[in-house]
């Protein structure tokens, strides 16, 4: 009580260590006296650099552009593997379109001389303006001239794995697309998902380098096809209408691929397989006639599908289409050959410029040989006419539907008005006139069917 009177009106405290006890609060013993025992600092152990003994606790001071001395490399270890694996991927993908650009200019090198002797445009740049005045003989040495100016640009890169060319001007066809596919050696994971994908399910493609090349020919339509072109009556001459030949589905095809050849081509699925004894055991041939087989299955086509051997797959000559034909206007007939092959690894095409050579020129045999007996027509048309009907049979049906809807529209419309001019009384009597109708028929319906 005297510490709190002395407290409050200012006398003096007793300087005696019991008297100071006596003032402290005994909530606050605790924190009344320091702490026992009292740490003890500790010195930092001198270092080599500093003989005196003195520790230094931070780096000294240092220009901004020494980085050096404030920082080390182990410090970037993350980004220095994310900039390696980027480096590595980045090589890799320079290396990869390096190696399908060299294969895509091999192919064309090897495959330009058949493309430029028989046809009088290749590639996309079109007539060069040197031709335009030009006919005959002079128009023709001027576009060869021009091809050998362009050289690989004869064939256009549409990406890293697709290059593709163009060709027209000759007897009997209208023009040719060449589409060459390769792997996909810019993104090595890329290759190695499809060729796991491709070992685990059938219904995946096996990844491979692959050109597929499509002729259509003029059948008769010259002068629908090139009226304006510079030379355009020496490329008709007097075969205005003298190429038409009779529309079928023909095929030579390897056993390996006939499988789903036939799964994925509609106009393939109409022929019959059956095996010549003029090919090798590996090839086959499909055809809707055996008349239409002994007129195409020629000694050169032949020799020089044997001579592509596993890297041929088919040879298909169709008027057609690739899908099933869902409308009228698909079913109408549309003159087609295709030739699809594997690319060799080596890039040795001396092989496969036979069987492209016989393929730009299978029009010309057509034109003289595909014109059949009457028997041979009507067996071809019989498959046509059969999904002719179908497509008629689902066209009806669908229409026939349409009509039941719109009755249906039409009936509850006039039911509904017919209820709206009605008062309450009168809606009541009238749905219950409805629903005995409707049991009456439902129960008719039960005792027919009993």
């Amino acid at each position: 009580m005297a510490s709190v009177l002395n407290n409050l009106f200012g006398g003096k405290s007793s300087d005696t260590p019991d008297a100071v006890q006596a003032g402290v609060d005994p909530d606050f013993a605790d924190f009344s006296q320091a702490a026992d025992p009292s740490p003890v600092p500790i010195s930092p152990a001198p270092t080599s650099s500093d003989p005196s003994g003195a520790a230094q606790t931070a780096r000294p001071y240092t220009a901004w552009w020494r980085v050096h001395e404030r920082h080390s490399m182990s410090e970037f270890k993350a980004e220095g593997m994310i900039l390696s694996a980027i480096a590595v991927f980045l090589l890799l993908h320079l290396f990869g379109a390096r190696l399908n650009r060299n294969k895509a200019r091999k192919w064309i090198r090897a495959h330009s001389a058949p493309l430029t002797s028989e046809f009088a445009s290749v590639g996309f740049a079109g007539v060069p303006a040197a031709a335009a005045g030009k006919k005959g003989d002079e128009l023709l040495q001027a576009l060869a001239d021009s091809h050998a100016q362009q050289a690989d640009n004869l064939l256009r890169e549409n990406s890293l794995f697709e290059f593709a060319t163009y060709a027209t001007g000759r007897t009997n066809v209208a023009f040719v697309d060449v589409k060459l596919t390769l792997l996909k050696r810019f993104n090595p994971l890329i290759v190695l998902f499809e060729t796991v994908m491709a070992f685990f399910f059938d219904s995946a493609d096996q990844a491979q380098d692959v050109v597929e090349a499509v002729l259509y020919p003029f059948d008769g339509k010259e002068a629908l096809t090139v009226p304006g072109l510079p030379g355009a009556a020496e490329l008709r001459g007097n075969n205005d209408g003298k190429s038409a030949y009779d529309g079928f589905v023909w095929a030579i095809v390897h056993k390996e691929r006939m499988k789903q050849v036939r799964e994925d081509r509609y106009d393939v699925s109409l022929t019959v397989t059956k095996d010549n004894p003029k090919l090798p055991n590996w090839l086959t041939v499909m055809t809707e006639s055996a008349e239409i087989t002994d007129a195409l299955l020629t000694p050169e086509l032949i020799k020089a599908a044997e001579l592509a051997g596993d890297h041929f797959e088919y040879l298909i000559v169709t008027d057609q289409p690739i899908e099933k034909p869902k409308t009228l206007n698909e079913t109408t007939p549309r003159k087609r050959i295709f030739l699809k092959c594997r690319l060799p690894s080596n890039n040795d095409y001396t092989n496969l410029v036979p069987i492209f050579k016989y393929f730009l020129r299978l029009t010309d045999r057509l034109v003289q040989v595909a014109h059949w007996r009457p028997e041979v027509l009507r067996k071809v048309k019989v498959a046509r006419d059969a999904t002719i009907n179908q497509i008629k049979k689902a066209d009806e049906e669908k229409q026939a539907e349409e009509r039941a809807l719109e009755r249906e529209r039409a009936k509850k419309a006039k039911r509904d008005q017919e209820l709206k001019a009605l008062d309450a009384k009168a809606q009541k009597k009238y749905l219950e006139r409805e629903r005995e109708k409707e049991l009456k028929k439902s129960m008719k319906k039960q005792t027919m069917r009993a």
